[in-house]
């Protein structure tokens, strides 16, 4: 078996693929046909790799192809050892069909039991960088928050910003910390970049607030944790069918989890590669005789952030 190194090296190789994959379909419209080719790609890539791993939270259940779905195992390994892997082959679907800012594929991994197994459902979330992580409350008010992160970030409301998901369901919370005096940030899609960013101060990104996607939350929660930062969240279930989906799991919703309970351990890894330009990475580039893209790996065993940039044969979807 490789090392928690070697795979984090390997996991590159599968999300440069994946990113590359759907990154034939930017502004095309078709958000199915994008998701599908990074969701293909990347399951065969990780089929092509002597580990073996499991699926401990994705997108959608066995029968709602072409997800990598919840349970899924791969890899080409028949060792007991057991890799928990938490996948968006492609965040931000939308924005890619429609040719917006910001898309990557995106992969943590940890071993067995390090990584929350959730049902693909939505949470309410609250993340900041290592200087805040003290700071935050999920059950204080926006102004609150915002005026406790200030003070530990040694700045004032005025020159915190905050990023938020644009949707309806966030117009009070949007009108809550501009009342506050603080800048708000609006994203389209992808609060995994959203949250990380918040660890990366040259990104301008002083904290994360919003609902959004449980698979996302899981995913965040690992570079968020090696960075010495925090998140909160709590499962914020649309409706009845997604709350007995969470109540099935074992879950409840009056938990809060810190970014500890989503990810536990040192022996985490996150890996990104970016589709379409965005605040952590550049997107695939397409040039004469080659295809360039841009990834991170982060490790928790090192804390080390490694950016890696990498030149690719036109061959590179040939297998």
């Amino acid at each position: 078996m490789k090392t928690d190194r070697n795979l984090a090296l390997e996991f590159v190789r599968v999300t440069e693929a994946a990113a590359i994959a759907s990154a034939r379909w930017i502004g095309r419209g078709d958000a199915k046909k994008a998701d599908k080719a990074a969701v293909d790609e990347m399951r065969a890539r990780f089929n092509q790799i002597d580990f073996r791993g499991r699926v401990v939270i994705g997108e959608g259940a066995k029968d709602e192809a072409p997800e990598l779905y919840t349970g899924e195992m791969v890899g080409r390994s028949k060792t007991e050892r057991i890799i928990d892997l938490a996948v968006d082959p492609l965040e931000c679907t939308d924005s890619v069909a429609n040719g917006r800012y910001n898309a990557l594929s995106v992969i943590a991994a940890g071993p067995k039991g390090t990584l929350l197994s959730a049902p693909d459902t939505y949470m309410e979330k609250i993340a900041v960088g290592p200087r805040a992580a003290r700071a935050i409350d999920i059950d204080a008010s926006p102004q609150e928050n915002v005026r406790t992160v200030a003070r530990a970030l040694g700045k004032k409301p005025r020159d915190i910003t905050i990023v938020v998901l644009d949707r309806p369901r966030h117009e009070q919370l949007i009108e809550a910390i501009r009342t506050s005096g603080a800048r708000v940030r609006l994203i389209t899609d992808g609060d995994v970049a959203g949250a990380l960013s918040t660890c990366i101060p040259e990104s301008g990104i002083d904290m994360l607030m919003g609902i959004g996607g449980s698979t996302e939350a899981v995913l965040a929660a690992v570079p968020v944790k090696i960075l010495g930062g925090e998140m909160l969240a709590r499962f914020k279930p649309k409706d009845d069918k997604h709350a007995a989906l969470v109540k099935k799991a074992g879950l409840t919703t009056k938990k809060i989890y810190r970014a500890r309970d989503l990810a536990k351990g040192g022996m985490l890894t996150f890996t990104a590669t970016g589709v379409i330009d965005g605040p952590l990475l550049s997107g695939v580039r397409h040039e004469v005789d080659r295809i360039v893209t841009h990834s991170l790996v982060i490790r928790g065993e090192s804390g080390t952030i490694r950016y890696i940039t990498t030149h690719h044969g036109r061959t590179i979807n040939k297998r």
